[in-house]
């Protein structure tokens, strides 16, 4: 019994050693395929995108009186100076539209969507020029904005693109008001962000109200919560109202992420010797109650069949759903083990004792991973359900018994 248990031992460490390399070889995978992936994601679709408010200056000159000595003699000079003064945002009246297309490249999902974004804001041109220089930069240097609008009082400007900007001048009296409509449409990657300034900045009488197609919401650290949420058909309806805000946060919003295939193969990987280590416990109970005399090679045909779970999953989550690889890798395990142990044992251990312990410690202790956040707590019960098992199994056995018999 020792050298049969010795072997099996054996048998179960060279199994961990195989999901071992087979973990590291995924995870080596994934981050190779994270890295390169990202890129091509962001040069063919676009980045990650924070918008700011768009700026408006006015321009006006100067003329002082500057004393300069020549040869012993002063001279009065009049000086001209050009002069930017910032005007101040009155109002502010946002409206952004997130629609969620993700796509999958390789071992990876990424968080693509699309934006529509239109703000109305009003300035006013609090200063002694008439010549104002509005200007708008892009969220992101490197993405496509289609239907671009810019407009003053309800005249579009003529625009000079440089640096990632667009500007335009136009010309408004001193003290009048300037009601500025900005939109474009454009589509990034992973979040949105609306920078309310530099620094801590301060707002005056805003909204924004920003629509998603998606339930899951988050907001990035650092993110101001939305005042106001609604739910819609198809996602929710979230408004930032402020009458008078000074703060250094911005408003933003964090896209779902699907279940990671690659990482998620990979962590099942790791934690695979765990439900090889249930597996193998309990049927060696019921072997030993029952009087099966399964042999460690039985125990070692059981092994590979664990093992080809795993590794068909690593290879078959590149081509289809992580899903459906889940279902197609199971029914082929069991399968594995089922129609060996019909042969080698007889068809009632198989189909009833081995097909329901490998769907519990193989399936359903993998299926856990897909949980994020209850996978310990699943197979802490999962641990505890197989201990009073195994308990309730073994109560009556008299274990001094086998002692003294082999003392005899």
């Amino acid at each position: 019994m020792g050298k049969h248990i010795a072997v099996i031992i054996f048998i179960f460490l060279s199994t961990t050693f195989a999901w071992m390399i087979l973990g590291a070889s995924i995870v080596a995978r994934s981050s190779s395929a994270d890295s390169g992936l990202t890129r091509g994601v962001e040069s063919n679709w676009g980045s990650a995108q924070q918008q700011s408010p768009p700026t408006a200056v006015a321009t006006h000159i100067e003329q002082h009186t500057q004393l300069e000595s020549l040869n012993g003699v002063i001279t009065k000079k009049v000086v001209s100076a050009s002069i930017d003064t910032p005007l101040q945002v009155e109002q502010s009246r946002i409206r952004v539209a997130l629609d969620l297309e993700q796509r999958q490249k390789g071992l990876l999902w990424f968080a693509t969507y699309r934006v529509n974004f239109h703000g109305d804001y009003i300035l006013r041109n609090s200063t002694p020029s008439d010549q104002v220089t509005v200007k708008l930069v892009f969220p992101a240097p490197d993405a496509i904005y289609d239907d671009l609008i810019v407009r003053a009082d309800g005249q579009p400007l003529a625009l000079t693109a440089a640096n990632g900007a667009v500007s335009g001048v136009i010309r408004r009296p001193p003290g009048a008001p300037i009601r500025l409509e900005v939109g474009y449409r454009s589509q990034g990657l992973g979040t949105w962000d609306y920078k309310l300034g530099e620094n801590v900045s301060q707002v005056h009488d805003f909204v924004l109200e920003m629509t998603t197609n998606f339930d899951a919401i988050d907001f990035p650290q650092g993110g101001l919560s939305p005042t106001m949420k609604t739910k819609s058909d198809r996602g929710w309806l979230l408004t930032w109202k402020y009458s008078n805000l000074v703060t250094g946060y911005r408003i933003g919003m964090v896209m779902p992420e699907k279940l990671q295939p690659g990482p998620l193969a990979g962590r099942i990987s790791f934690f695979a010797p765990v439900s090889l280590l249930f597996f193998f416990f309990l049927i060696f109970i019921i072997t030993t109650l029952r009087g099966i005399d399964l042999h460690p090679m039985h125990y070692f045909f059981l092994a590979t069949s664990f093992f080809a779970f795993h590794l068909l999953l690593a290879y078959l989550v590149d081509h289809i759903s992580i899903h459906a690889a889940f279902a197609i890798c199971s029914t082929v395990s069991i399968f594995l083990v089922v129609s060996y142990l019909r042969i080698a044992i007889g068809p009632r251990f198989a189909f009833v004792e081995a097909a329901l312990t490998q769907f519990i410690y193989l399936v359903l202790f993998s299926y856990a991973f897909f949980f994020n956040g209850f996978t310990g707590l699943a197979i802490t019960i999962g641990a505890i359900i197989t201990l009073f098992v195994v308990m309730q199994l073994t109560a009556r056995i008299d274990w001094r018994r086998p002692a003294a018999e082999e003392a005899a």
